[in-house]
């Protein structure tokens, strides 16, 4: 049985969409992905634009999970820095993951543009500054990115100038990256849904994932029916524990959560943020927030390692939000809601070839916007036999998270928890 949506503004602003069938019977295809997302859409659209005959298992509805609930951010690069990439790597490691970053950016623009998909997207994100012992070293990185990156789409903002561009005095500086911007999550997603459908991907809402087993070909059962398949994707992010161990050990799921303003103007003259741009700040456990169309603020803020989702999500989140925007007291929240995400222990993508016919992509760490289509699209280059791109992300370290099964949670939420007194220090 499928789940309803999330109780997001998303949701209930979204136009009525088809409902894919639940599976009724085995079925076969070339090639099996389990989770309809950004990454399990994309694979699904670029395989069927190959005339490959592509089967997507979602277990509630297409985008009912991160893909329909982040913040709708889209970020240049990878999700950690430049200078750390050319320091943990080499610099030629780095451009390169700089280059991955923007084809990935220019991946999920063109989706966009070339199947006319009505999603919002907006330019510009401002990364704020919320320690001044970080303003010398965050100038700095908006000259690297400038010199050796060649990257012009980004400048600086002092103090005064970041304060006017959010409506707030909390932050102590700001990159601008007009190259990146913000968008409505859930009608990308039902977006790529219909292109795939169109293209001849076969969805399949409502049925859920249980195994994966190989007996010649390769077997996904479900609580529907079996799916049978030469590969099969790995495409569930942080909702797919329990299908691969080696996947589980180096993926971890995290909850998120998000609110949504009455219309207060936002995003326009005289409102908070009135030059419409994104939001996200430099703390570890990140605040992140942006004006909607409709005048709404956004504001996402807070994680939760329980394995639980908490019922006072308004109320936790309001708390946060204060801290930025204190003159909202009292302002009536219309939505409220979380999502569950998932991270690895670098904070980069897990993309693999598990075994021969079986594929990986998840744990973008709240990058997936840009990266979880474009992995889509880099496993349906691998399929195909390009698998150059592929690599280069498959060569990416991924260690296990510490503590195995059981105290793997324990442990981070411990790391977790020095991280935010850090940010507040």
């Amino acid at each position: 049985m499928r789940l309803p949506d999330a109780p997001s503004l998303y949701a209930a602003s979204a136009d009525p969409v088809p409902v894919y069938p639940t599976l009724a019977e085995p079925v076969s295809a070339d090639v099996a992905i389990i989770g309809g997302g950004y990454t399990g859409l994309s694979a699904a659209l670029h395989l069927a634009e190959r005339g490959v005959d592509a089967v997507v298992v979602e277990a509630n509805s297409v985008g009912w999970g991160a893909s329909g609930r982040n913040g709708g951010q889209m970020h240049s690069g990878q999700r950690r820095d430049q200078d750390w990439l050319a320091a943990q790597f080499s610099p030629d490691d780095a451009r390169r993951l700089w280059r991955l970053g923007e084809e990935a950016k220019a991946l999920t623009l063109g989706l966009i543009a070339r199947h006319r998909i009505d999603c919002d997207w907006r330019l510009g994100l401002i990364e704020a500054v919320h320690k001044p012992r970080l303003v010398a070293e965050e100038r700095a990185y908006v000259e690297t990115l400038r010199r050796d990156y060649g990257y012009e789409a980004v400048e600086w903002l002092d103090r005064e100038a970041v304060s006017a561009a959010i409506g707030t005095d909390r932050y102590f500086g700001g990159r601008l990256d007009n190259g990146a911007g913000h968008l409505d999550p859930l009608k990308f997603a039902r977006g790529l849904a219909r292109a795939a459908a169109k293209a001849g991907a076969r969805i399949f809402e409502g049925t859920r994932a249980t195994r994966v087993a190989k007996s010649g070909r390769w077997m996904v059962e479900t609580d529907k029916g079996r799916v049978t398949a030469d590969t099969v994707i790995l495409a569930g992010n942080g909702y797919i524990e329990g299908i691969d161990d080696e996947t589980d050990a180096r993926v971890m799921p995290i909850d998120n959560y998000i609110l949504a303003t009455a219309p207060i103007g936002a995003g326009r003259p005289g409102g908070l943020i009135p030059g419409g741009a994104a939001v996200s700040d430099t703390r570890f456990v990140v605040y992140y927030f942006r004006p909607t169309a409709d005048g709404r603020l956004i504001f996402g803020g807070g994680e939760s390692y329980a394995r639980s989702e908490r019922t006072d999500i308004a109320a936790f989140v309001t708390r946060h939000l204060l801290t930025i925007y204190p003159q909202l007291k009292g302002t009536r929240v219309d939505y409220a809601w979380g999502g569950r995400l998932a991270i690895t222990m670098r904070r980069l993508p897990f993309v693999r070839r598990l075994r021969p016919g079986v594929y990986v992509a998840a744990g973008y760490s709240g990058q997936g916007v840009a990266l979880a289509p474009f992995a889509g699209k880099l496993i349906a280059d691998a399929i195909a036999g390009d698998a150059s791109r592929f690599d280069a992300f498959a060569a990416l370290p991924c260690p296990p998270f510490p503590g195995g099964r059981l105290l793997r949670y324990p442990a981070l939420v411990a790391g977790m928890s020095w991280y935010a007194l850090r940010d507040r220090l």
